[in-house]
């Protein structure tokens, strides 16, 4: 039988059709998210939120052929220190503050970084600050994903670049570049940008463009010579 990883050359058989799920999108998360747990994950697959949260990203989702396993900081499960065995889940989902919080008052609507997290001001001497304690976050939680992720598992990750210290810090790159290290390949990449438009209360100089679009970014746990088949469902 032909490995299912492995291109076979031949063109894909089907029907012409412009009903296809999109990477770009105006709108929230809620919106985008559902298609992409269609397009990448299986009927029958246990799903652990790990960054679960109020469940902003499942209240649009009709999944009733999938487990979801939901914990959170909040509820004690930590995203970098996963209760869960090596290789037992098929999809995981993380959307950690993505944004440290100057004077705890910026970003407010999403989770706070140093309330969340105790980064910056509470973190001991000589620790991470500000945007790389964020990364040191995804990091290290990218690592645990690629633990309890069986192979051929999906990683779904949300993230948004920030202008740190003035200078810009594209954090999809630099989460892409570290967990292809990882062992995890770049599947998919979905801009989310925001219906409403930002402002600012205080604004002197602008000396960068306003930011107001974000990532999900789709990785798969599999060697880079195996090629993303398509969704499988069970027979």
């Amino acid at each position: 039988m032909p490995d299912p990883h492995v291109r076979s050359g031949r063109r894909q058989q089907g029907r012409a059709t412009n009903d296809l799920v999109m990477s770009s999108h105006v709108g929230v998360n809620g919106d985008v998210f559902p298609q992409i747990l269609d397009l990448y994950v299986a009927s029958g697959a246990t799903v652990a939120d790990v960054t679960y949260g109020s469940g902003a990203f499942w209240r649009r989702v009709d999944r009733p052929d999938i487990t979801l396993l939901a914990t959170d900081l909040a509820d004690g499960v930590d995203c970098r220190s996963l209760p869960y065995a090596d290789g037992s889940i098929d999809a995981l989902v993380l959307d950690p503050p993505y944004m440290h919080t100057p004077g705890q008052g910026a970003h407010q609507g999403h989770q706070n970084f140093e309330a969340y997290y105790r980064n910056n001001a509470t973190a001991g001497s000589g620790a991470a600050k500000y945007h790389e304690a964020v990364l040191e976050l995804y990091f290290a939680a990218g690592k645990e994903a690629v633990r309890v992720l069986r192979d051929g598992g999906i990683a779904i990750v949300k993230c948004q670049d920030e202008v740190c210290a003035n200078r810009q810090r594209l954090t999809h790159v630099e989460i892409i570049n570290e967990y292809t290290s990882y062992g995890l390949q770049t599947e998919d990449l979905f801009v989310v940008t925001r219906p409403t438009r930002p402002g600012v209360s205080r604004l002197v100089r602008q000396r960068h463009a306003r930011k107001n679009h974000s990532y999900f970014l789709v990785f798969w746990k599999a060697a880079p010579s195996r090629r993303w088949p398509g969704r499988v469902d069970p027979s």
